[in-house]
């Protein structure tokens, strides 16, 4: 997942993407007391972690949005005719140090975040949001922008230009500079209620998750896991002073395992029902109220901006262009899907019944179950595959991949700053020994951290007079601690999903622009995930599994009867999974194409549109609702975008069958594909791009077949 910062999200939306660095010059007020404000005597500018505290935000927050008042002022000052140089390129490269400052609180909100500094955050947030509608509804700037808009055809600019003139132009149209005074103030109300109820829902589903432990005292409920299970289980009750039991919680790590190969069926249901109500216990982290508040607005703001529905306002920007379009995109895979789905809840079932089960399938039992059939059909449990899976190792596979690929190189540095003692830190080369960038790599679930992975920024590369300032990216996870003498073992969709976040760090680290506003993974929704799911697909190959998959304790590489298992249980409970992604698609879509607000309580919504859609019930949707943070998350990053990460499937898959077919290490192709794709950012349309690398556009049959829902 790519997370966009709120300093994108709703600082200011029509800028996009502003890169940050410090400003050379300190404050007279502040110079030598706050760090956010001062220059980054680091490494490679990398945030001064260890000097950063939470107290230092706001006041940092303050003097930023001063001093981008006062660089916005002069552009809108200045007394000549407005050109793209003096309004939109100046625009672009303003209030670097705001967004720098921003990038840092809200990476740390995610990956590390507190009490305090939410409470910072609640603050800062209605503070930048008035900030950015200051700028987006400025009507002389806008009138500038306007003067050169309404003159492009006329004014010879680069296609990287004319692009960034486009988003910035309509940058300012979406944000309301169009409207009167009145809907004006309305608009800025609206950002301001958004922001806050986003920040809000994130931090209930946190704590939600956090407050829940499922405790085990008798070894008897144990059986059925694997002993490195059961030993992480029980260095989390040491941590919470329960020595001698067993603690399972509900992030992933500790999570899956349980429901995959726990025998207790009434602990599996009972750690299911806490994992998919969090949000929905009618207390204080409730989220249906919050979901009405950001559906409501939404609304009202796609109808102040002239749009039928907020996913007409989103999806105006990206590939699809039309919810028409996705929905008929999404329902012309879900027939078959739901068909393969079917069919496979029919076997679990009768696997239950050979067994001499006398309960029907539910949706607690399918992982379970779902693992005994692949033992029974390939052979082939995922603890085979376990040991061989280091993290370590892992890691370093995936650095070789881009090494071959890109001849790019990874470099372990010590003397970088990190903001936790867990976190790696690499400067990444290109093959000539150049710099590309920074890589902070934050790989171990604890309660601090929000769930699931992704990759964000701390700064965006871009060029300003002639010099070229490169980029600092993060990846987080949330992947079990070692324990003990035993390192971290993955599980082979963590494994997928660590090569996933490194791939959308290749679309930030590789990228090749002038401006910050469209560096990077600055692109259509439903295209960045590109580069990120065509990386997976390198974790499974015969090739590259021989050079990361080694057995922790003897060293010995993956033997070839492993591999041909992997390689034949690929398309196992495929149903299932493009089953349980579509139904949060098609859930998202819905919520998005309202265009009178929520009428009803959300989970009731929920549940009637996943009945129209004939979702059966041994499957529950990927994310329920109150815990979509996906959607309704600080800025609803992917609100009426969820559907991009299949969308975008189409685009890796057709990608991928050309790098197999060319040799998946085919320098040309790997050439082709970091030319015209990660270094491009979004100085093009994403099918033109696309269209550069593969010559032709993409065709969904290479989706079909990689998830064997072709014939069926």
């Amino acid at each position: 997942m790519r997370k966009i910062l709120l300093s994108v999200t709703i600082l200011l939306p029509i800028l996009f993407s502003m890169c940050s660095q410090p400003t050379k010059k300190d404050s007279p007020q502040t110079s030598g007391e706050n760090p956010l404000l001062a220059e980054y005597k680091t490494p490679f500018e990398v945030p001064p972690f260890d000097k950063i505290k939470v107290e230092h935000f706001l006041p940092a927050v303050k003097e930023a949005i001063s001093r981008h008042e006062k660089e916005v002022e002069a552009i809108v000052k200045n007394a000549e005719t407005p050109t793209f140089q003096n309004t939109i390129e100046a625009l672009d490269f303003s209030g670097r140090m705001l967004t720098n400052i921003m990038e840092t609180a809200t990476n740390l909100q995610g990956a590390n975040t507190n009490d305090s500094l939410q409470k910072v955050m609640q603050e800062i947030s209605p503070l930048v949001t008035q900030h950015g509608d200051n700028i987006s509804l400025n009507p002389d700037l806008f009138k500038r922008v306007k003067v050169i808009y309404d003159s492009k055809e006329k004014s010879n600019l680069s296609t990287e230009q004319m692009r960034l003139l486009e988003k910035t132009y309509k940058g300012f149209v979406r944000n309301g500079a169009g409207l009167d005074a009145e809907k004006q103030k309305r608009m800025r109300e609206i950002n301001k209620e958004l922001s806050l109820a986003g920040l809000k829902f994130s931090e209930n589903l946190l704590a939600e998750t956090n407050a829940f432990k499922l405790i085990i005292e008798k070894k008897e409920d144990l059986l059925g896991l694997p002993q490195s299970i059961v030993d992480a289980a029980a260095e989390a009750a040491k941590e919470n002073k329960m020595d001698g039991k067993w603690v399972f919680s509900l992030h992933n790590p500790s999570l899956m395992p349980f429901l995959q190969y726990a025998d207790n069926r009434d602990l599996r249901e009972k750690i299911w029902k806490a994992y998919t109500n969090r949000g929905n216990n009618n207390n204080s982290n409730d989220n249906k109220q919050i979901i009405k508040q950001i559906t409501d607005l939404r609304c009202e703001k796609s109808k102040l901006l002239g749009y039928k529905s907020f996913a007409d306002f989103v999806l105006d920007e990206n590939m699809a262009k039309t919810p028409e379009k996705v929905l008929g995109f999404l329902n012309s895979l879900w027939t078959p899907a739901l068909k393969v789905a079917k069919n496979e809840a029919k076997e679990l079932q009768a696997l239950m019944d050979k067994e001499g089960k006398k309960f029907k399938l539910e949706p607690w039992d399918w992982r379970y179950y779902a693992e005994k059939l692949r033992k029974a059909k390939y052979d082939l449990d995922e603890e085979q595959l376990r040991p061989y899976f280091v993290l370590e190792n892992v890691k370093n596979g995936a650095f070789e991949v881009c090494n071959r690929l890109y001849g790019i190189k990874f470099i372990e540095k010590k003397d970088i700053p990190k903001y936790h003692p867990d976190v790696l830190t690499y400067e990444v080369q290109d093959s000539d020994g150049s710099h590309l960038g920074v890589l902070l790599m934050d790989f171990y679930a604890r309660p601090s951290k929000s769930g699931g992975a992704w990759m964000s920024n701390y700064r965006d590369q871009f060029v300003l007079n002639g010099k070229e300032t490169r980029p600092v990216i993060t990846t987080a996870f949330n992947f079990p601690k070692p324990t003990g003498n035993t390192p971290t073992l993955l599980t082979f969709d963590e494994v997928t999903t660590l090569y996933h976040e490194l791939g959308h760090a290749l679309h930030g680290l590789l990228t090749k622009c002038t401006y910050p506003g469209l560096s990077g993974t600055t692109v259509a929704r439903d295209f960045v995930e590109l580069p990120s799911q065509i990386m997976e697909s390198w974790a499974s190959e015969p090739e590259v599994l021989k050079f990361y998959a080694k057995h922790y304790q003897t060293g010995a590489i993956i033997p070839n009867e492993l591999i041909e298992k992997i390689k034949k249980s690929s398309q196992f409970n495929q149903g299932f999974t493009t089953t349980e992604y579509l139904a949060a698609s098609l859930l998202d879509m819905n919520y998005q194409v309202l265009t009178d607000g929520l009428k009803q309580d959300a989970v009731e919504f929920e549940k009637n549109i996943l009945t129209k859609a004939g979702l059966i019930p041994e499957i529950l949707v990927r994310y329920r609702s109150t815990y979509f943070n996906h959607i309704f998350g600080p800025g609803g990053e992917y609100a009426a975008g969820y559907y991009g990460y299949i969308w975008a499937e189409v685009l890796d898959a057709d990608a991928f069958e050309f790098f197999q077919k060319n040799g998946i290490f085919d320098q040309k192709t790997a050439a082709a594909f970091r030319n015209n794709v990660l270094a491009k950012g979004g100085t093009e349309n994403p099918m033109i791009l696309y269209k550069q690398f593969r010559g032709e556009e993409p065709k969904p049959d290479a989706l079909l077949r990689r998830r064997g829902l072709t014939g069926n």
